[in-house]
């Protein structure tokens, strides 16, 4: 496998498999094909651009390439590879920075500058750099496909898992000794199953079309914690889940995303920047390594990996940038951790589907979009789930995909069809947003399907009245709809203080829990413990005090006392590591309440 991956360029440049007809943009016409297949990788024309065979018909074919096509010209030769457009996987990844067919741009731009030249060749993985290897198993032992042969502390916190491919099985002839290797150089030999020897490497390839094989999917009933109270208290996610983050430009898609993969408890960030303008890369590019990692200490890049496509750069690479990703993340889920993929924007993905389609002459569906669109997008987030892996691990891949609707129609192609294979929705509210309520997600709107599934683990390891305690404020929070539409008819003033007071309660809520400060220190975070306690205070508080209004007391004087204060001001006064504040408040909350009722009963 080895000798074949370094050699690759030789293929190419030796096996022609027909010739340009014409060209279309990235989309190019080949004719004269021999020996090809589909989603075969080529090169097209002297300069060597990087390209993936896509339809074939008799001798002819179509090629969409992932460069720019000027200066191609008809009967320009186009050379095949023999092996499909695939991801380079090992030790190396974390860290690094990728265009949308996994080259590496900072290796590029030490070779060219700071413009990417047309048909630069770079590996994904340095080939130079030497990796400590440490054997798992002995010679003699039966390797299953998928099994562990080996580690590498790749960062500091995080050990790479060096896996036997999931093709190969057989018995271990041979392992190399503990060492520094390169991601080339031989670390195992073994006499596959099948027959015949093979020599495996800390680098394996993988088609990424291809979904990795796994042993069993598992259910979906662990919550992805991200800190953020809106999504862990109200529409939480599950690890292996899917999402979707619609909203308009200016509703915070990728801040969303960016307080995600910094406080989440993944062990892995995949960030898929696709399609989006170059500022938000530049921004991305230029704050994560700052960012610093909460679990560890360090910086978050040493549990990211980052892929950069802008909205300027050839616009099928774009269509590739997703599945790159995805095949990353799957990578890592066969060695037991845990990731994430944040795909910013999958609307600027579906937009580069259109293109090509059109190019390619296809009938067009919904607003220019191809029929096809809505098995692309299921395909996509099908490649989700907490997953028993080949060597008997546990892991998963959580996506959570950017939705960009044009004007923040929810009705278009894109948003309507991912709402249909997806179980979490954070609906993004621009009224929200240009109040500077962040994050700006719309508890109206916004809805998960994992809550059946994940309550008895929030009340068991959280708060046995987790669940009890959000349905009384969802019911609320729609109730305060209702109510606001009288308001704006007749006033508040119309209304009776029990009325008032849901929504006192509301606004209470609102501001105090599901607002959340990003500069803040302590309200940047929030633990499940935390947010269960101040839920079930605001609860409390409910309760209590429509008792208290039944009985004749009255707004303002609700209003006036301290554990209100306290309330209001806890998301900030009271850290993480220390909740024996809240035990203060509700204590002075109830006793609040108590003398109100002995006063007026």
């Amino acid at each position: 496998m080895s000798s074949a991956i370094s050699n690759l360029d030789m293929v190419m440049n030796e096996r022609i498999i027909g010739k340009v007809k014409r060209v279309n943009g990235p989309v190019i016409e080949v004719m004269g094909i021999t020996d090809a297949e589909m989603f075969e990788l080529v090169r097209v024309g002297r300069q060597n651009l990087i390209g993936e065979l896509i339809k074939l018909e008799a001798d002819s074919a179509v090629v969409q390439v992932y460069e720019d096509t000027t200066g191609i010209a008809p009967h320009d030769p186009v050379f095949g590879a023999g092996m499909q457009l695939s991801a380079e996987l090992g030790p190396g990844m974390i860290g690094t920075i990728y265009d949308g067919i996994q080259r590496p741009l900072e290796a590029i731009y030490e070779k060219t500058g700071i413009f990417i030249t047309r048909g630069v060749t770079v590996p994904s993985l340095d080939r130079e750099k030497q990796w400590h290897f440490v054997p798992c198993v002995e010679p003699g032992a039966h390797v299953a496909a998928g099994s562990v042969i080996g580690t590498v502390q790749e960062t500091e916190n995080l050990e790479h898992k060096i896996l036997a491919p999931p093709t190969v099985s057989g018995v271990l002839q041979s392992v190399a000794p503990e060492g520094e290797y390169t991601v080339t150089e031989t670390v195992a030999t073994i006499e596959r199953d099948c027959g015949g020897m093979q020599d495996l490497s800390m680098m394996q390839r993988w088609p990424i079309r291809i979904q990795r094989p796994t042993k069993e999917r598992l259910p979906l009933d662990i919550p992805l914690i991200t800190g953020q109270r809106v999504i862990d208290a109200l529409f939480p996610v599950a690890k292996g889940g899917t999402v979707a983050i619609p909203g308009g430009f200016g509703t915070g898609k990728t801040m969303t995303q960016q307080a995600v993969a910094k406080w989440c408890d993944a062990d892995l960030i995949v960030y898929i920047g696709c399609g989006e303008r170059g500022n938000e890369i530049t921004d991305v590019l230029t704050e994560f390594p700052e960012l610093i990692d909460p679990r560890t200490g360090r910086s978050l890049m040493e549990r990211t990996i980052l892929i950069a496509n802008t909205s300027n750069m050839p616009v099928s690479a774009r269509e590739a940038s997703i599945y790159t990703g995805i095949t990353m993340a799957e990578y890592f889920r066969d060695q037991g951790k845990h990731v994430a993929i944040l795909a910013d924007s999958t609307s600027r993905w579906a937009e580069a589907l259109r293109e090509l389609s059109g190019r390619m002459e296809e009938m067009p569906a919904e607003e220019g979009f191809p029929a096809y669109l809505p098995t692309k997008i299921a395909e996509f987030y099908e490649r989700a789930g907490r997953m028993e892996t080949l060597s008997g691990d546990q892991g998963s891949v959580t996506i959570i995909g950017a939705v960009s609707p044009p004007g923040g129609d929810f009705s278009e192609p894109v948003t309507q069809h991912t709402k249909r294979f997806i179980r979490c929705f954070w609906a993004l509210d621009r009224n929200l947003a240009n109040a500077r309520h962040y994050p700006a997600i719309s508890w109206l709107e916004s809805y998960s399907e994992y809550m059946q599934d994940m309550a008895p683990w929030f009340e068991q390891e959280v708060n046995p009245e987790w669940f009890e305690d959000r349905t009384e404020i969802m019911e609320l929070l729609h109730k305060e709809v209702r109510l606001q539409q009288v308001v704006k008819l007749v006033g508040p003033d119309a209304l009776p203080d029990t009325q008032r007071f849901i929504l006192e309660v509301c606004t209470l809520f609102k501001n105090a829990f599901l607002q959340q400060n990003a500069y803040d220190k302590i309200d940047m975070f929030s633990t499940m413990q935390k947010q269960a306690r101040m839920m079930h205070i605001i609860v409390t508080y409910w309760k209590r005090g429509q008792e208290a209004i039944k009985n004749g007391a009255t707004l303002v004087k609700m209003r006036k006392l301290r554990a209100y204060q306290d309330i209001i001001k806890m998301k900030f006064t009271v850290p993480n590591e220390d909740l024996s504040g809240l035990d203060k408040i509700e204590a002075r909350l109830e006793r609040s309440m108590d003398q109100m009722e002995a006063l007026h009963s």
